[in-house]
């Protein structure tokens, strides 16, 4: 099939580039390098350097490609900035995604493949593990955003057929993780350990996210591809690891000897979040594969040979 990423040089974009063009598809790559990397395309993917709010441009790749599928992964993704900027981040997640969305009407595709946010739309949670049902109220525009997008899935399979798949992601981590982004705290440690730094916890590191790795979010778009209509689906464990866990885990498999220090905690962040993913185990017949202690050792193999330009594999241990 002829797909469409966009996000496609990023760190899950880029994997799932992979994983579709190892499956025999022609790729596309849309992404403005903002946070991608030029390293991280894949060679045999057709590469266009553009913003998805170039609402003309994006519609010439449209043009030029007529792709079967939308894969979209492309984003700003950081809770912190999007306090700063929130305007930023209502025009690239929202308007961006509005482009996409109007060109996938116009060129009738046959599915759209939406990389939505389950650590951010819901808020502080009144149950866990998260489920689909539970109320949403984010506290950051970065949650807002990518909720936002959800309800035009709707608007436009309800009034245009649109056939759609929003995946609500986990705190995802693993090989080419952008330390500056969503989740980031599995890459900024493992840097600072291997390199002789000293990592920061915000708060008391009593914090609770759900780590999951990403050769297992790249399964879950893959199985989006082939079934589940209109519907949106969590991703996740169903278990929260604190951040003191995630430096305990890290300090030891790197044999970093320093201890943690303690910063403020950051504004707009959740304390506690993780999603019940049953109906993604049910309806896509997906479910997360590669455990914490395996996809934290893989990470950090990878920083300390990222030098190399190794492109990992992902498969399960």
């Amino acid at each position: 099939m002829r797909i469409l990423v966009t996000g496609g040089a990023g760190f899950i974009g880029s994997h799932v580039v992979d994983a579709l063009i190892e499956r025999g598809h022609e790729v596309a790559v849309v992404d403005d390098l903002s946070t991608g990397k030029r390293e991280h395309l894949n060679p045999q993917a057709t590469f266009y350097h553009l913003d998805i709010r170039d609402a003309q441009r994006l519609a010439e790749v449209f043009a030029a490609e007529r792709p079967e599928i939308v894969n979209h992964q492309a984003a700003r993704a950081n809770v912190r900035e999007s306090m700063e900027k929130p305007v930023l981040y209502a025009e690239v997640n929202v308007i961006g995604s509005l482009n996409l969305l109007e060109l996938s009407r116009k060129y009738e595709i046959a599915k759209f493949i939406y990389a939505s946010t389950g650590g951010a739309v819901y808020g502080e949670p009144e149950y866990l593990p998260a489920d689909e049902a539970h109320p949403i109220n984010p506290l950051d525009p970065y949650g807002a955003s990518k909720h936002f997008v959800e309800h035009y899935l709707h608007l436009y399979g309800v009034n245009y057929g649109l056939r759609y798949i929003s995946l609500r992601y986990p705190n995802v981590y693993g090989p080419r993780q952008d330390p500056y982004g969503e989740a980031g705290v599995v890459a900024i440690f493992t840097g600072q350990m291997l390199h002789g730094g000293q990592p920061v916890i915000n708060g008391s590191g009593e914090q609770e996210r759900d780590f999951v790795y990403v050769g297992d979010v790249v399964e879950a778009n893959i199985k989006a591809m082939e079934t589940g209509d209109n519907q949106v689906y969590n991703l996740g464990w169903g278990v929260g690891t604190s951040i003191n866990e995630i430096f305990a885990r890290l300090k030891e498999i790197t044999g970093y000897g320093r201890e943690a220090v303690h910063g403020p905690p950051r504004l707009g962040e959740v304390f506690k979040i993780y999603l019940e993913a049953s109906k993604a185990r049910q309806e896509l017949g997906w479910g997360p594969r590669v455990g914490l202690d395996e996809g934290l050792r893989r990470t950090v193999e990878y920083f300390k040979n990222a030098h190399r330009d190794q492109r990992p594999v992902l498969g399960t241990p």
